[in-house]
């Protein structure tokens, strides 16, 4: 490189940086078109004189802005006793319009098919009655039967009784395998789980 070269890109580099601090300290760009930055105008004016109002006027608005916070206060309470509706356990509006003609009107029984319908029902209770004391009956027999059966184990050997009530696994035989109609796949990777929640926000 010659030495007019650098002098030229020495001098080039001054007005470079001379020129990018005119432009920092002045906000004057340096291309073709000119532009000027200024601070937008700060129109001021005088305080208003307040107003003397009426006392009576100050307490009205008072009691205006009392009464309706209080009505706000109100309508959030009555809200708030609204649970969130189950959108499951809710019946469908078509059906609710349909209610004339889905609804049944049962014919009005006479006093003798009541008086025969309680009777069954009495009668009913009463056999269900005497199964489930027959049933507690035969479980009193077994238990006591075993119980003495243990005590009388108990007098001949100690170590025959304990055996006798350690749990028996092998008494009901056992065997489960895994899934055989949907075998694993190799190399399978299982997904993030990701979902789009559509429930409503309430």
């Amino acid at each position: 490189m010659s030495v007019s070269n650098i002098i030229i890109s020495l001098n080039r580099l001054s007005l470079q940086s001379t020129l990018k601090k005119a432009v920092l300290s002045r906000n004057i760009s340096t291309s073709s078109k000119v532009q000027f930055k200024a601070t937008p105008v700060l129109l001021a004016e005088p305080l208003k004189k307040k107003k003397r109002l009426d006392p009576a006027i100050i307490r009205a608005r008072e009691e205006r802005r009392k009464k309706k916070i209080e009505k706000q206060i109100r309508r959030l309470e009555k809200n708030a006793r609204q649970l969130k509706p189950i959108e499951e356990c809710e019946v469908p509006l078509t059906i609710l319009d349909e209610r004339d003609k889905r609804e049944r009107y049962l014919p009005n029984l006479s006093p003798d098919v009541v008086e025969k319908r309680a009777t069954l029902e009495k009668q009913w209770s009463h056999y269900k009655r005497e199964l489930h004391l027959a049933d507690l009956q035969i479980l009193d027999r077994i238990l006591f039967s075993q119980q003495k059966a243990l005590d009388e184990l108990r007098k001949e050997s100690e170590e025959l009784y304990n055996e006798a009530i350690q749990p028996d696994f092998h008494l009901i035989p056992f065997n489960s395998q895994g899934p055989v109609e949907t075998p694993p796949f190799k190399n399978y990777v299982a997904p993030d789980g990701e979902y789009i929640d559509i429930s409503k926000k309430w």
